[in-house]
């Protein structure tokens, strides 16, 4: 044998050993190694906007960053007169200049379909509103893509409620305007994230396993869900439960007081421990965004007090 033989004989024969004793996993020509997965850096926290919607973008921004998050989700409705049309290219290269400025980014977008503009309805048998609704949501997903956003909420429960069907109709309708838009969510890099929410609410999608169902029939990667601890009332699981569950779908999360209240005000500093706990064993690295529903302390005090909570709560982590 000569030596060049030899010494290919001798490295292979030491990488097969080395594999087989669980060493490195042998590379096939053309085949490109799984990348390892990066280092968790930590919970990203986002608040959102309707609580300072009688503020300028600027100052929205700004108070949403001394306060310590790093993202803005923004309800659309809050800076328009007719619809999201109004906002030009310009401006909304403006808003993503004053973001960056604060030093935070746009995490996305929710209450996509709460008006202005009016007579929207996603579920409805009027095929004609149907079709308003998928050209709107259209354009909040350019308008999304255009500020940085990655993510879109799916909640708006009165525009997706049954109207004159059946909620098996309603969820078809759901489904099939979801996949219509799909394909450009995708192209402009940005995921719509079907919200489950309670019954008081809305009598379509009312737990995380129905909005999963209409995850699997739309079948598409720009299609997940969303999970929000105030919206689980119809749920029969913890929290923590719901997390393992569904994490794999999971690409945004929503928190507040179980009463829709800002953090700190409740019992939240304590309950929502374990399902915290199981994210970071998860190494969940996607946006974890404050969304109110009692703006009566100013946006300011919000964001301060819930961003204490939120510290609260890590500092009960292992």
């Amino acid at each position: 044998m000569s030596r060049l033989r030899r010494r290919d004989f001798l490295k292979t024969t030491v990488a097969l050993l080395w594999a087989s004793v669980g060493g490195c996993p042998q590379i096939e020509p053309g085949e490109k190694e799984t990348p390892k997965p990066s280092r968790w850096h930590g919970f990203k926290y986002a608040m959102c906007n309707e609580s300072m919607r009688e503020k300028s973008w600027g100052e929205q921004c700004q108070i949403v960053a001394n306060a310590g998050y790093t993202g803005i989700e923004i309800a659309a409705f809050t800076l328009v007169k007719e619809g999201v049309q109004e906002i030009t290219p310009a401006h909304r290269k403006e808003m993503e200049a004053t973001m960056k400025d604060a030093g935070i980014e746009c995490a996305g977008l929710h209450w996509l379909l709460a008006p202005p503009p009016k007579g929207l309805h996603f579920t409805t048998g009027d095929e004609p509103t149907r079709k308003k609704s998928i050209k709107y949501l259209e354009e909040l997903i350019d308008f999304c893509g255009d500020v940085g956003g990655t993510v879109m909420i799916f909640g708006s429960p009165k525009q997706r409620s049954t109207v004159g069907t059946s909620i098996d109709e309603a969820k078809k309708y759901f489904a099939d305007g979801l996949a219509k838009v799909a394909d450009h969510a995708k192209s402009r890099g940005v995921k719509i994230l079907v919200e489950p929410l309670d019954t008081g609410q809305t009598d379509v999608v009312n737990r995380m396993a129905e909005a999963l169902e209409i995850v699997k029939r739309v079948k598409h990667p720009a299609i997940e869900l969303m999970f929000d601890f105030h919206n689980t009332g119809n749920e029969t699981e913890a929290f923590d439960v719901l997390i393992k569950r569904f994490h794999k779908h999971i690409f945004h999360i929503h928190v507040q007081e179980m009463d829709g209240k800002h953090l700190g005000g409740g019992s939240g500093v304590n309950d929502y421990v374990k399902a915290f706990q199981v994210l970071k064993d998860l190494q969940y690295d996607k946006w974890i965004s404050l969304e109110v529903f009692d703006f009566s302390p100013g946006g300011k005090r919000i964001a301060e007090e819930s961003m204490k909570v939120l510290n609260q709560i890590e500092s009960k982590l292992i």
